[in-house]
Parts: structure tokens; sequence; C-alpha cells
């Protein structure tokens, strides 16, 4: 995918900053070009190991008030996961000021390896749902809400601060990049005021990766492998995972990986309560995949047509729930 805010380098820049921070060069093998907001390269280490260098945007390239800090973000939940047992990643060899280096996963990503059309679907959509349960055990530190990095300042004491805060944010992105809502924002913050009761029922900010999409879930021999891409991630309510799970398959109460959920010890009450707080963060990715198509520059018609269809489905859901 070409985006604005991708940083492009040569073979050269790119073993030349691999050096500077850790001593240690590569040489590059392949741009991967899947990404949305970060470029990717294949390098082979100097060591000889396979990796991957994922690198953030230049210097000065506006972005959502969300991103700022986000790469940071990524390691710090690379490294929060490594100490959790049974949640597969790629190790992260090497994080430079604006740069990470990881480990090469097995297998492919999900949506590139036949994983919706495969024989053992159900088994890996319940194995998928052990994973993400043991990554939510994973809480806040501090006991805040919100993303994690200082730099965006979206964070609060409680759950319906913080969303709101996030919320707000990207509201006030869409007026910096001019973009048309079909919506307005005073209608946006009144469907999630009148949530605040459903949101104050989260009490516990457990890290949520938000991204869960099939491009970022690795299977090989019919496993999962590895998740990847940690930038999204926040602290909040777990069931806000199901969102970017949904794009994957069946994420209701009789699903594979909703029971692979619970066997591994999630917690998830199908209550009204909870299908109101799903209606809201399927407003709030909604939200953020039509603004995003702002700093990064997407002009591809199906994109933004399923972005705005989303949102638009959810403010439908949400005046319904009204």
């Amino acid at each position: 995918m070409q985006s604005q805010t991708k940083r492009l380098l040569t073979a050269g820049e790119l073993d030349a900053m691999l050096r500077r921070s850790s001593g240690t060069g590569c040489r590059m093998e392949s741009e991967l070009t899947d990404g949305w907001f970060n470029s990717a390269y294949r390098v082979r280490l100097d060591d000889g190991r396979p990796a991957v260098v994922k690198v953030a945007p230049p210097d000065g390239v506006p972005v959502l008030r969300y991103e700022l800090g986000i790469m940071a973000t990524e390691a710090m939940v690379y490294r929060q996961l490594a100490a959790v047992a049974g949640v597969p990643q790629p190790e992260l060899i090497h994080q430079g000021p604006d740069f990470l280096v990881i480990s090469v996963l097995d297998g492919l990503p999900w949506d590139k390896a036949g994983g919706d059309k495969a024989d053992g679907q159900e088994a890996l959509r319940r194995e998928l749902g052990r994973i993400t349960a043991r990554l939510h055990t994973v809480r806040s530190p501090d006991g805040r809400f919100g993303y994690p990095a200082p730099e965006a300042g979206l964070g609060g004491p409680d759950w319906p601060t913080a969303f709101t805060a996030m919320t707000d944010a990207l509201l006030a992105d869409a007026d910096r990049w001019e973009i048309q809502l079909d919506v307005t924002p005073a209608e946006v913050r009144s469907l999630v005021a009148a949530g605040t009761g459903a949101l104050a029922e989260v009490t516990e900010p457990a890290l949520v990766h938000f991204d869960l999409w099939p491009g970022n879930i690795f299977i090989a021999d019919g496993s999962v492998t590895g998740l990847i891409d940690h930038e999204r991630a926040f602290y909040g309510d777990p069931a806000a995972e199901l969102v970017s799970l949904d794009f994957g398959g069946d994420t209701g109460p009789g699903s594979p990986l909703v029971a692979g959920y619970l066997e591994a010890g999630g917690r998830l009450d199908f209550t009204p309560s909870l299908h109101h707080r799903l209606a809201l963060y399927r407003l709030y990715l909604g939200l953020l995949l039509v603004v995003e198509c702002g700093p990064r520059g997407y002009t591809d018609a199906d994109h933004i047509a399923f972005s705005r269809g989303m949102l638009g489905d959810a403010v439908r859901a949400l005046r319904k729930l009204g």
C-alpha cells in the first residue's frame, strides 16, 4: 500500500541507520509493501539472521494524534508480551530511535495463506481466541486507560474519559484535514456521551491490540505462529478486540473464537451493555479508517467506500440504541 507517511530508504541508508544505532549492519533483501503506515524491509543482519526492519515516518510528516509515539508503543508491547506464555510473536531484536528490528515469523499472514478457505479454520479461530485471552491478561502498568504514548496525551483515569478523548482527537484530525464524515462531530460526541454508562462498566485497563485483522496474524501448518503490528494498541476494554477480529470471521457468542477465548480464561458476557460498547468501538474504528485517508493520501475507491460504510453502519446502529 502506498502511503504518504512511509519513509523510503536505500539499502545503504538502511545499513547505516542500523549500524549507528546497534553496531550491526544489514543487507536489504526486499521492501515489504503490505504495511499502511510505516515502511518495512526484509533484511539479512551481519550475523546472518533474517529480520524485518520497521521504520517510522520521517520527521515533520503530519500524522494523526493517536499515532504520535506509536513506534515506542509497539516496542513496549513486544516486551510485555514476551513475558506472557502462549502469545506467539516476533522477537524484538533491537529498538532504535525511530525504527524496530524484529525476527522473521514462520508462515504467512492469514489473508495470504488461504486460511479463510483451508481445512481447520474453526480450530485456528479457536486457537486465536485462546491467544487473545492471554494477551488481555496484560494490564496497564500505571492503571490508566487509553493510548500509552505520552506524546499523544490520550489517556485518562477511567475508560469513559479516555475513550471520549480518543474520539475527540479523531474528530479534531478530521477537521484538520477537512475530511467530510457524513455525520456531524456534534452527533458523534452525543452518541459517545450516550454510551458513558456502558463504558463505565469497564474498570480494569487491559492491553488491547485493536488491529487483529487477518493480515496481522501469521499462520503455518494449521497453527498461529505470531501476531504483529502492535502499534495501535491501547489499554481499555478487552471486548474492543472483537471489532478487528470480526474482519476474519464470526465473533459472536457461539463462535469458535469466543469459545477459545473463554477456554483460556477470558470473560465475555454478551449483555445489552456489551453490544452498546461494541457499537461504539465500531464507530471509533470506522472514524479512524475514514480520517486516516487524509494524512496518508489514500485514494483507493474500494477502501474509502469500505471505511465510510463501516462508519455509517456504526452510526445507524447507535442511533437505534439511542
